[in-house]
């Protein structure tokens, strides 16, 4: 269900474009004033719904095409007000410095960020003739807009509300951006593996090192230069903010280290269990952060600015959960009617164990969860296992090593992927007949062309490969962060970095340990699917798949 409401998502934004404004609308002050946001227009923007609480209209020809969220300015021209392109569709800005910008003859007058679809010959924008290309889809020169822009019914006061909505996107400068420094940040939680931090920070620094190795002159003016690739020779600064303390201390910590050095985003990081306080920060002070890595992500439909390559440990719940209520693909070949969890108190796997368990009894299977202390052995946890129809284990490679030598008799066995080692986890010999593994990623001969290149970059630099699927997601992040910079030119926005990133993520083609990658409005998990795997024979010590490639 959750992959059709996508689906139906991004039919609904392509469809939605069709009806945006490609002729076009050129952007400096609306008047001399800039009003704080306002409610009315804010909804009228991003919600389509008009100041007395109705849906907007939206006619085409004469004729209604849309209304209330369908008819909302953000489908065509985004959070950020600096458009998008969909195909050879180029939906221009409509943030205040671009529509009432004064007309320009040479790329050289310019005074504005560049952005893909700007007009820069067309007359200014006023008050009036803004209403006028709203209400007719006439421009401010008296020409018909393009034929893809609808004409929208708005009140003379709610047409007021959404022009000063579109002063408040009239954004000089991000924090964290300088003439010179593009400020990053990390961030690590002190429930963080040692091991994985070390990884991930050895990539980063690396990289960054890389990005500042070429020789920094003065910023040049882009003017003519605009369109080439990233000309705005900025430096890069990694800031790694290491959080300490409980959970509830944490956004205080962040808040901190925000206002003694703002940052322009966040790229990569590094969670244990709970991650919510600093996807909910980010999402508080909009700033992106961007395919952290973390096992447990957060799940909003509403929330914009916090990006994951998956689910995590959430994923594997609904790939084991769909297995189970399939007999027919079942390990065992019979029904399952009974279910048995086996995690450590606090680990990942409690939250995908609940996650699993509230799935599994809404079709009538009992579920039964055991937590261990951090004490416990697990050959004691698996007490009575046997009686089990089937077995999870959301378990780390020590206590997967120390499962024992035999398994429960005729119980399927499903462990968790991400949590055990992927392809390498330490199941004993005589477990590996039953077990299958949750497997959230490519298969390994799919994904090699794709991470060969990453792994190439870390020999050359000799970074030691501690955890090769974390490594290769912060590279990933780091070069999506990049290539997405240098086509945003000078535009230093933080949601439109969000955006060109939604935008751009499906045309890459190296993307690393997933075979897919696609973003859209709405969606903030980059790879959807996973697959079920087992051990093959003759030794057992490599992995194929048991299942096609799963969309839950």
């Amino acid at each position: 269900m959750r992959g059709l409401v996508a689906k139906a998502r991004e039919w609904q934004r392509r469809t939605l474009l069709a009806f945006a404004l490609a002729a076009s609308v050129p952007m400096p002050p609306f008047g001399a004033h800039a009003a704080p946001p306002t409610d009315a227009g804010e909804a009228i923007y991003r919600d389509g719904m008009a100041g007395d609480g109705r849906p907007v209209e939206a006619t085409h020809h004469g004729q209604l095409a849309m209304q209330g969220p369908a008819a909302a300015c953000v489908n065509c021209h985004r959070r950020s007000g600096l458009g998008s392109k969909e195909g050879n569709t180029t939906i221009p800005p409509i943030a205040a410095q671009y529509l009432f910008r004064p007309a320009t003859q040479s790329a050289d007058e310019l005074t504005v960020p560049f952005i893909d679809g700007m007009r820069t010959s067309r007359q200014p924008y006023t008050e009036a003739t803004l209403a006028r290309a709203i209400r007719e889809g006439i421009d401010s020169e008296g020409k018909p807009l393009g034929f893809l822009m609808p004409q929208f019914a708005l009140s003379d006061t709610d047409m007021r509300a959404l022009i000063e909505y579109l002063n408040t996107l009239d954004r000089r400068r991000a924090p964290g951006v300088t003439d010179t420094v593009l400020h990053f940040a990390t961030i690590i939680t002190p429930d963080a593996d040692p091991v994985k931090r070390r990884g991930m920070l050895d990539v980063l620094e690396h990289y960054f090192a890389d990005k500042n190795a070429a020789p920094l002159g003065a910023t040049p003016a882009l003017r003519s230069s605009r369109k080439m690739m990233f000309m705005v020779n900025r430096r890069w600064e990694l800031h790694v903010w290491e959080l300490h303390g409980a959970p509830g201390t944490w956004q205080a910590q962040l808040r901190q280290h925000l206002a003694q050095q703002p940052v322009f985003a966040v790229v990569s990081g590094l969670g244990g269990r709970n991650w919510a306080p600093v996807h909910d920060f980010c999402e508080h002070e909009q700033v992106p952060c961007l395919f952290p890595n973390v096992e447990v992500p957060v799940e909003s439909e509403h929330d914009f600015y916090s990006m994951y390559f998956s689910r995590g440990v959430l994923l594997e719940a609904e790939l084991i959960a769909k297995r189970i209520r399939e007999p027919a693909s079942a390990a065992s070949g019979r029904s399952i009617r009974t279910v048995l969890q086996l995690y450590r108190a606090g680990d990942s796997g409690e939250a995908a164990a609940q996650a699993l368990a509230a799935d599994l009894r809404k079709q009538g299977i009992a579920v039964e969860n055991r937590a261990m202390p951090p004490d416990a052995r697990v050959a004691m946890a698996l007490h009575n296992a046997s009686h089990a129809g089937a077995l999870v284990l959301w378990l780390r490679p020590p206590d997967i090593a120390a499962l024992g030598d035999a398994p429960p008799a005729s119980v399927p066995v499903y462990v968790s992927g991400l949590m055990g080692g992927l392809d390498r986890v330490p199941l004993p010999s005589r477990w590996r007949d039953s077990a299958r593994v949750a497997y959230p990623v490519d298969l390994p001969q799919g994904r090699r062309v794709r991470v060969d290149y990453a792994f190439g970059w870390f020999a050359i630099r000799h970074i030691p490969v501690v955890d090769e699927r974390v490594q290769a997601d912060t590279y990933l992040a780091c070069g999506l962060l990049a290539e997405t910079l240098s086509h945003m030119v000078d535009a230093f926005v933080r949601d439109y970095l969000v955006e060109r990133i939604d935008d751009m993520l499906e045309h890459r083609i190296l993307t690393g340990y997933y075979p897919r990658l696609t973003l859209a409005p709405g969606q903030r998990f980059a790879s959807k699917g996973g697959y079920i795997v087992r051990f093959a024979e003759p030794d057992r010590m490599r992995v194929v798949a048991d299942s096609d490639w799963i969309v839950p």
